[in-house]
């Protein structure tokens, strides 16, 4: 019996179970974070829990104050909502001012910009397109109309 218990050098013999120390490590770890997982996400649960009676407490305080002063605080919104879309609009306005300058600084710097190709391919087909208006132009003023 001691002969056959070193032929297996790696495995414990507990019981006449076959252990392997790397099993059982493997499986308290995952114990561990399972127990974590479970603490953690209970701790957010509860803490949820009094935030929602916390606003549900602070609500039933305020409505009444919101009742009474709603000929104040509705134009006050309705202004700061304005103020703020306002702000951001112009805030977005120079934004895009500043890269369409940007865009032609370095289309007439020569540095290529993108979409500098297509805007070189309309500008010659409307080029293009002025000059046969003005030969047809000319040719119906002198009246030498090609048939």
């Amino acid at each position: 019996m001691a002969t056959e218990a070193h032929n297996y050098p790696i495995h414990l013999f507990y019981g006449g179970r076959h252990h392997n120390r790397n099993q059982d490590q493997a499986r308290s770890t995952r114990v561990v974070k399972a127990t974590t997982a479970v603490v953690a996400g209970g701790s957010l649960l509860i803490l949820a829990g009094l935030l929602l009676v916390g606003t549900v407490i602070g609500l039933t305080a305020i409505a009444p104050l919101f009742v009474i002063f709603s000929p104040v605080l509705v134009p006050a919104v309705i202004a700061v909502a304005l103020l703020g879309l306002g702000f951001l609009a112009s805030g977005s306005f120079g934004v895009a001012a500043i890269t369409v300058l940007t865009w032609i600084y370095k289309y007439v710097t020569g540095k290529h910009p993108p979409g500098a190709d297509q805007l070189d391919t309309a500008r010659h087909k409307l080029m293009n397109k002025a000059r046969e208006i003005k030969v047809y132009g000319q040719q119906h003023m002198t009246g030498t109309h090609a048939s």
